[in-house]
């Protein structure tokens, strides 16, 4: 049976770090109460002249380095993301021209912060199918360009960044043993950018002076549904295939929160030096967040052939999901 095996990843951020102590000179606020409540230390803030693009395709490139591909064998391209360079054409499409992907078909994928569990799901289903060799599926954000930096309750949290993973059918037993992906609109309104769409366009007054092109969350409750959401996903993945936790080498969550991290961690029974987290470099770059830990793990020589590797995310909508790979 065909499945898709990791054969390279990849990440970017940018070079800018804006400190909790930079907070501090913003918003009412200070590095003791942000690294208690979050576990965030620091975050990467792109320049004027960086966008979602600039990081998904450098982040594109060195997935494709080191899996040792051309980006003209890419069938297909898949790009997580909730701050795309414009609402069309796809950021997808930019950075397949950038790459010069010219033989891959390649769109966007709204699910917040699940936007890369998604897309790894979507891209699972194209090469099991056998409509698709060879994917790159991206997570990329700017998200503090929709992030109120006069709102202390939204501004610590968030960073940018990309992260990126080359997809190769394959007939071994390595590779990606299942996705599952979760929604519940019902709670859509508790995480969300209410300017910019078609309720509220660019050019109504009320998107600039009511500051609704600015993400708007209920942070109480979203942490509530998250570790729920989460530790249900992780539970769905591992039963699926008829193993235990204690058989994981490492679970790579959404990083949002370092008590939501240790929750998840908890509910599966997994020991925390069994948990990767980089929550306090980055914050929670969204559906960056899990290919840039991914990237960061392997190449730090924390995954090794035939481990055992749970993606675990939650996001906005709400969506939540899971991946369980063999290394």
């Amino acid at each position: 049976m065909l499945r898709p095996r990791i054969t390279g990843t990849g990440s970017a951020v940018p070079e800018h770090i804006l400190t909790n102590r930079d907070l501090e000179k913003l918003v009412d606020t200070n590095d003791e109460w942000i690294t208690t409540r979050t576990g965030i230390k620091e975050r990467r803030i792109a320049a004027a002249d960086e966008y979602t693009s600039t990081f998904a395709t450098l982040a594109g490139r060195r997935a494709l380095e080191m899996a040792g591909i051309s980006a003209e064998e890419l069938d297909l391209i898949i790009l997580g993301t909730v701050t795309p360079d414009f609402p069309f054409p796809a950021t997808a499409c930019i950075v397949q021209k950038e790459l010069g992907a010219k033989n891959a078909a390649a769109f966007d994928l709204s699910a917040a912060c699940s936007g890369f569990i998604y897309g790894l799901n979507m891209a699972e289903a194209q090469i099991k199918s056998g409509m698709a060799k060879k994917a790159l599926v991206l997570g990329a954000e700017v998200l503090t360009r929709v992030v109120d930096f006069s709102d202390r309750n939204t501004c610590i949290l968030f960073g940018d960044g990309a992260g990126a993973v080359v997809l190769e059918a394959d007939s071994g037993d390595q590779g990606i043993l299942s996705t599952h992906i979760f929604s519940n609109g019902c709670h859509w309104d508790l995480l969300y950018q209410p300017g910019a769409g078609c309720r509220h366009p660019a050019s109504d007054a009320a998107t600039i002076d009511e500051k609704l092109y600015y993400l708007r969350m209920e942070g109480n409750e979203v942490f509530k549904h998250a570790v729920r959401a989460m530790g249900d996903a992780a539970v769905a993945a591992l039963e699926a295939n008829q193993l235990t936790a204690d058989q994981l080498s490492l679970l790579i969550p959404h990083q949002a929160n370092r008590r939501i991290i240790e929750a998840t961690g908890k509910r599966i029974g997994l020991p925390e030096e069994k948990v990767f987290v980089n929550l306090h470099k980055y914050g929670n770059t969204s559906s960056a967040s899990i290919p840039i830990a991914l990237d960061e793990a392997n190449r730090e020589g924390r995954i090794k052939t035939g481990d055992l590797v749970l993606l675990d995310a939650f996001g906005g909508g709400f969506t939540y999901g899971s991946a369980l790979i063999r290394w």
